[in-house]
C-alpha cells in the first residue's frame, strides 16, 4: 500500500467521536481530534509542496496579483485565465494603474471572461483602496471583506494565500474535498452544512498555522493545497484519483466506497433556450454597433444590434422592423450558437449593406472600421462574430 494512501495514525474514523454528526443538524465541527487534523493538514500541505502547480499567480505574494486571480478563476478553468492574468498584470500591474485606469481599458482586458460586473468591482475596490487605504492592499480580512466584489471566499483567498493568515476558504473544490472527506451528507449550499464546512475549513487552516515545523507560509501552502487537492485529484464524479491521494487513509467516503456520492448537490436548473434575431450592417467599411447601457448584464460593451425574439419568429423581419432595412436585402450567415450558465443561446445572423435611417438608431452608437473592432470591448458571442466577418473579408478578392 502507497504510504499516502496507508491510514493516518490514530484515525479513530467515528464523526460522532469528532463531534460531527452525518447531517445538517450540526453545531460544530471537528473537535477532540486535533492529532488527526494535525496529520491531514501535514500530509495535504507536504502533498502541495511536491505536486503544485506552476501557475503564474503563485510565483507572487502581492496580494493584489492574488486577488485579480482569484476574481478571474470564479467559475472560469486555470487554462483559460493564464493569458488573461499575464495580460492583465502587464497592462495594470499595480491597484493606482487599476484605478485610474479608462475604464473600457478594464472591459477590454476582461472580454471573454464573462461575468463583467467582476471587472467593475474591481475597479471600484482599488479606487476604494486608494482612498482608504492610500494604495496599500488592506492587511486586515474585515477590511479586505468591505472591498466592493469581495466576499467570505475571497477575502479568505487573499488573506491566506498571499498574507498567511489563518482564514479560511470554501470553493467548489474544497467543498468536494471537506465532504468526502467527512462523508457529510446533505446541500453543501444549504445554510446548516454550509455553516459546518467553513468551521471545518477555519479548523484546518488554524491546525496548519499551529504547526511551526511545517515551515513558512503554511497556512498558504494548507489553503492552495485544499484547492489544488480537488481540482487535480478530488475531481467531480464517481472516479476521483484516489490512488494518489494524500488523504485517502483519512476520507471517510473513500472508505465507504463511495466518492462519487459527495457532495450532494441540488438538482441543476434547467437548460432555457433563447434566440436572438443579429444583424451586422455595413456601410462604406464600417460596422453599425450599438453600446450595451441601461443593463447590468454587459454594461459598457459593444454589440451588433441585436434583439431577443420567440423561437419561430424570422430574423429578417425584426431586423428590418427595428433598424428601418427593406427585409430582402438581409443575407443570411450561419447561426452563432453559445452559452452562458443556464442559458443555450442562438444568434440568427443577417448581414446587409446599408445605411439605416437615422431615427432608427437611437442611443449610442458606432460606425466602426474593422481596425476598431478589434480594439473595442465586445460581448463573447459578439466578438467571434466580429472575427468571423474579417476572416469572410480577408477571404475576398
Amino acid at each position: 500500500m502507497s504510504s499516502q494512501n496507508s491510514p493516518l495514525p490514530h484515525w479513530h474514523g467515528n464523526l460522532r467521536n469528532m463531534g460531527m454528526r452525518q447531517n445538517t443538524g450540526i453545531e460544530c465541527g471537528l473537535q477532540g481530534c486535533d492529532d488527526e487534523l494535525a496529520a491531514i493538514v501535514e500530509r495535504l500541505t507536504r502533498w502541495f509542496d511536491g505536486a503544485a502547480r506552476d501557475l503564474p499567480w503563485r510565483r507572487t505574494r502581492d496580494p493584489y496579483a492574488v486577488w485579480i486571480s482569484e476574481v478571474m478563476l470564479q467559475q472560469t478553468q486555470v487554462q483559460t485565465v493564464i493569458p488573461y492574468w499575464n495580460r492583465w498584470m502587464e497592462r495594470l500591474p499595480a491597484v493606482r494603474n487599476l484605478a485610474e485606469a479608462p475604464t473600457d481599458l478594464v472591459l477590454k482586458l476582461w472580454e471573454g471572461l464573462g461575468y463583467y460586473s467582476r471587472a467593475r468591482n474591481l475597479q471600484r475596490a482599488a479606487c476604494q483602496i486608494m482612498s482608504d487605504h492610500g494604495g496599500v492592499f488592506p492587511r486586515d480580512p474585515a477590511a479586505i471583506l468591505r472591498l466592493p466584489g469581495i466576499g467570505p471566499y475571497t477575502a479568505g483567498a487573499i488573506a491566506s494565500i498571499a498574507l498567511d493568515q489563518p482564514e479560511p476558504i470554501l470553493d467548489g473544490n474544497v467543498i468536494r474535498v471537506l465532504t468526502r472527506l467527512f462523508a457529510l451528507e446533505g446541500d453543501p449550499k444549504a445554510k446548516l452544512l454550509n455553516r459546518q464546512l467553513w468551521d471545518v475549513a477555519a479548523q484546518l487552516v488554524r491546525s496548519a498555522h499551529a504547526q511551526i515545523d511545517l515551515g513558512d507560509q503554511r497556512c498558504s501552502r494548507l489553503n492552495q493545497a485544499l484547492m489544488e487537492l480537488g481540482a487535480t485529484v478530488c475531481t467531480p464524479g464517481s472516479q476521483p484519483a484516489c490512488g494518489v491521494c494524500p488523504v485517502a487513509g483519512a476520507c471517510r467516503a473513500h472508505q465507504q466506497g463511495s466518492p462519487g456520492r459527495f457532495p450532494e448537490l441540488a438538482p441543476r436548473v434547467p437548460i432555457t433556450a433563447r434566440f436572438f434575431a443579429t444583424g451586422i450592417l455595413e456601410h462604406e467599411g464600417r460596422y453599425l454597433l450599438k453600446l450595451r447601457e441601461n443593463t447590468e448584464v454587459n454594461r459598457g460593451f459593444w454589440e451588433f444590434p441585436n434583439w431577443e425574439t420567440a423561437a419561430s419568429d424570422d430574423a429578417e423581419s425584426v431586423l428590418s422592423d427595428h433598424l428601418g432595412v427593406p427585409r430582402t436585402i438581409w443575407s443570411a450567415w450561419p447561426d452563432l450558437r453559445h452559452h452562458i450558465t443556464r442559458y443555450r443561446m442562438t444568434q440568427r445572423v443577417r448581414l446587409a449593406c446599408f445605411l439605416p435611417p437615422q431615427n432608427s438608431t437611437m442611443g449610442t452608437w458606432l460606425w466602426a472600421t474593422s481596425t476598431e473592432l478589434e480594439s473595442l470591448a465586445l460581448t463573447a458571442a459578439h466578438r467571434k462574430l466580429a472575427r468571423k466577418l474579417q476572416h469572410a473579408f480577408q477571404k475576398r478578392p
